[in-house]
């Protein structure tokens, strides 16, 4: 049961725009980076690498679903979050442990009775659902732009 976000019109051209100063921010960067460094191909390769797992990680399936569940609620428990997303428990434990192994989540046992996880996002998560985002649109609605129109 996965919720799709709508963005309103004038948010969408909001990000649109931001975006767009981004990606112009991030090409410049690059750029002066290049010109003052040479990047042989085997070192690129190995950075692109270190980069695969992190976004292997992010894209596994829930991820992005619990890292925006908590980006949107703040801090939830666990039976909540099972709730929301309509994961079973044996997923959902699995990917949260993940998550947290990797510094996107806290977790805070308050020890009961009755006991009680919390799970809330760290800065790390934050961030990250912070830069997903314009991402995921960014490639949703160029995605819906470039596609041939049937006929």
């Amino acid at each position: 049961m996965s919720t799709k976000i709508t963005l309103s019109m004038e948010l969408r051209t909001l990000i649109e725009a931001r975006l767009e100063q981004t990606l112009k921010g991030i090409e410049d960067t690059l750029a002066r980076i290049f010109e003052k460094q040479e990047l042989d191909p085997k070192a690129l390769q190995e950075e692109l690498k270190s980069l695969e797992e992190t976004f292997n990680l992010l894209f596994q399936k829930w991820n992005l679903e619990i890292l925006y569940t908590l980006f949107l609620k703040g801090t939830i428990g666990f039976g909540e979050l099972k709730k929301v997303l309509g994961v079973n428990s044996r997923t959902l434990s699995d990917k949260l442990k993940m998550l947290t192994k990797h510094s996107y989540l806290q977790r805070d046992v308050d020890k009961g009775p009755p006991l009680r996880v919390q799970y809330a996002l760290t800065a790390k998560g934050k961030n990250t659902v912070l830069l997903a985002l314009p991402l995921l649109y960014y490639s949703s609605s160029t995605e819906t732009a470039t596609k041939p129109k049937k006929t």
